[in-house]
């Protein structure tokens, strides 16, 4: 008879403090403080967030120089795009060891005592904390109560491209409304190599009701980020004169890539007192960056 399999044992972590949350803010407290950092999705920055211009990166290796950002009326000065910052900065905690369960959690459970991690399958981990610093994740139940309210506010993303009249200089334009109310150009991901075709990404804050409204739909927001492009003198290919002499020009072609939104917190209250949540600013976190790379250099001489 053969031997019968041995059972299958749940791995159990015990830390002093931990880290839950993955987006920029909670990365960089992890990486600062040398703490373990747990999450059940990666809370990725938008990709046209920026620091400002004036934050040194050279401790990361982060070679990104200021850069101008063109609109219709001040230009505007950036620094590195934080998505760069939130990558190397996880890569380095990875790692080091400190992101044990990467991205094979989908659901952590507070059960009186212990975290339970799990996936869609099993439970993964259980983790013992004296402390937890908390900064926020969807997935993550029994550790802090959120804030209701009674009709929440969402970022919504909406990606347009250009099969036409895509080809300018500008890179953003911002309007007074909620609906659409930055438009951001980038060279088009659908073309390979260094394209001049741009495609654009378009930032609203929308209530529950108008994401179900077709006034606030995709279609509504291509169609008003279109007159917003031809209010301030763009215009799409040139076509040619008319009888009378006066340029023609072709109208804007566009499709529909996807649209992606993000439910803004309300806020939320501690529910164990082992868990706080953090009030230091993102900026703050960032001066503290040389001092934590400190042990890293020659890895990221590589990098």
């Amino acid at each position: 008879m053969a031997p019968a399999a041995p059972a299958k044992t749940t791995p159990f972590l015990e830390y002093e403090e931990i880290v839950i949350g993955s987006d920029l803010s909670a990365v960089l407290f992890a990486f600062n403080n040398k703490l373990p950092i747990f999450y059940t999705q990666l809370a990725r920055p938008f990709r046209f967030d920026y620091c400002p211009p004036c934050i040194d990166l050279s401790s990361l290796h982060i070679d990104s120089p200021p850069h101008t950002l063109l609109t219709h009326t001040d230009n505007i000065n950036v620094g590195a795009a934080k998505e760069l910052i939130w990558e190397r900065l996880l890569f380095l905690i990875s790692l080091s060891g400190r992101a044990p369960l990467s991205t094979f959690c989908d659901n952590i459970r507070h059960n009186g005592e212990t975290l339970v991690c799990s996936n869609e399958y099993s439970k993964i981990a259980e983790i013992k904390f004296a402390k937890a610093y908390y900064f926020g994740d969807q997935n993550c139940s029994g550790i802090v109560k959120e804030k209701t309210v009674a009709n929440p506010l969402y970022t919504c993303y909406d990606w347009i491209a250009f099969n036409r009249g895509g080809k300018h200089e500008i890179d953003l334009i911002e309007t007074p409304d909620d609906f659409v109310s930055k438009i951001w150009f980038y060279p088009t991901d659908r073309i390979d190599g260094n394209s001049a075709v741009k495609d654009a990404c378009l930032v609203s804050t929308l209530t529950e009701e108008q994401l179900l409204s077709f006034d606030y739909s995709q279609t509504m927001a291509r169609f008003k980020m279109i007159a917003e492009m031809e209010e301030r003198g763009m215009k799409g290919l040139f076509n040619g004169y008319s009888p009378t002499g006066r340029p023609k020009y072709y109208k804007f072609r566009t499709t529909i890539i996807s649209r992606e939104r993000r439910q803004k917190l309300a806020g939320a209250q501690p529910s164990i007192p082992a868990v706080e949540i953090p009030t230091i600013q993102e900026a703050d976190l960032l001066k503290d960056l040389p001092a934590a790379c400190v042990g890293y250099h020659r890895l990221l001489e590589n990098l």
